[in-house]
């Protein structure tokens, strides 16, 4: 079975949208799938990164064509770097050549619009989304936020198209589902000595070195050590690896990191973004102080704040004060940090990659 991924990275879009297809694409070549990805050369791509992971990568080009009349105009249209006509009759080129079976979709400059133009040269259509906001013409709709239902999909998919929604669904890599035991045990009675900070593969904003200065007055034991987690493709990388040379604590600046689902289940406490590394999060149990640094976040972190199973930061204006607030709390009373590992815990178990696999496959042999 041949899979075709279409999905982007870029220092505007981030990592997330083409490390969950990662995730996908592994368990399905590991069930004997062949999986191409078709990318556009945006700055901060993940390119040679696919490419070392064994994958086929179609690159295409930014040309910076203009939409014409009948294209809808998205909330997210800047981050294609062409017009979805464009960027079809590109994708087009290269997925009739390889007839695949699915073609799987993560972007939110793609709409409707752009899949009915391929709906010829593939047997099926994948979208994965978490907005809820464009049409779509698929098969198969994965939305993972947690808190979504089928009915917020009601009028923007086709009536035969199957709209698999909540953390149930969450594509996460089997590390995490082979470590949520062991975090989960060493979760019982624990106490903050080991604080992950990680907001995202890229951070064009440079959160991380603001969240390492609010650390400097934060009320954490002198056994306390601190870990950061930044991708490859980040521009703030030196300034971060200095601004952690100046914490009174030991921290260490990790980039390329292979083994996060080790490093969170060892972590006490994460300080991240409410993006897809959320159900990483849960998934392991490691209570998390989220930062909300896009709009399409705020739910997300609504819904799981609502759970118990976070604190939430909706701006950066009150960072310091925010944070050393929520740590002096959660050093005060550790039964806290522990209710928040067992919320977090119970948002979802890990499996959605399998879920969805199974999914596709009943439909292609369906």
């Amino acid at each position: 079975m041949d899979i075709v991924f279409r999905c982007d990275a870029s220092i505007q879009i981030g990592t997330g949208h083409v490390m969950r297809c990662l995730t996908l694409a592994y368990e399905l070549a590991r069930q004997g799938a062949k999986c191409h990805f078709i990318c556009r050369e945006h700055e901060g791509n993940l390119i040679d990164f696919i490419a070392q992971k064994g994958y086929e990568v179609y690159k295409i080009g930014i040309n910076n064509s203009i939409q014409n009349d009948t294209e809808p105009t998205l909330f997210h249209s800047e981050w294609l770097g062409t017009s979805q006509t464009e960027d079809a009759t590109q994708t087009i080129d290269i997925v009739s050549a390889i007839q695949p079976q699915w073609l799987v979709i993560d972007h939110y400059a793609l709409n409707n619009y752009w899949e009915q133009k391929l709906r010829p040269y593939c047997e099926s259509i994948l979208v994965i989304d978490d907005l809820a906001d464009r049409k779509h013409d698929c098969d198969v709709l994965l939305d993972q936020t947690f808190g979504r239902v089928i009915q917020d999909y009601q009028h923007l998919v086709p009536n035969h198209c199957e709209v698999l929604c909540g953390t149930t669904y969450a594509l996460l890599r089997p590390e995490f589902s082979k470590w949520r035991q062991y975090s989960l045990e060493r979760r019982k009675n624990n106490v903050l000595e080991h604080i992950l900070v990680n907001l995202g593969g890229v951070d064009k904003d440079n959160l991380t070195s603001k969240i390492l200065d609010a650390l400097k007055q934060a009320p954490l034991s002198k056994s306390c050590r601190i870990t950061v987690v930044m991708g490859s493709t980040s521009p703030w990388i030196s300034t971060v690896i200095e601004k952690a040379r100046q914490l009174p604590w030991p921290a260490e600046v990790k980039t390329g990191v292979f083994t996060m689902a080790e490093l969170m289940a060892n972590s006490d406490l994460a300080i991240g973004a409410a993006g897809s590394t959320s159900w990483e999060r849960c998934c392991l149990g490691l209570p998390t102080i989220m930062l909300v640094i896009a709009d399409n976040q705020k739910d997300i972190a609504n819904n799981l704040k609502s759970a118990n199973a976070v604190k939430v930061i909706l701006n950066d204006h009150s960072l310091a004060q925010m944070i050393n607030k929520y740590l002096y709390e959660l050093i005060q009373s550790p039964k806290k940090l522990e209710a928040m590992s067992q919320s977090s815990a119970d948002v979802l178990d890990g499996c959605g990659t399998f879920k969805v696999i199974e999914k596709m496959k009943s439909l292609y042999n369906g």
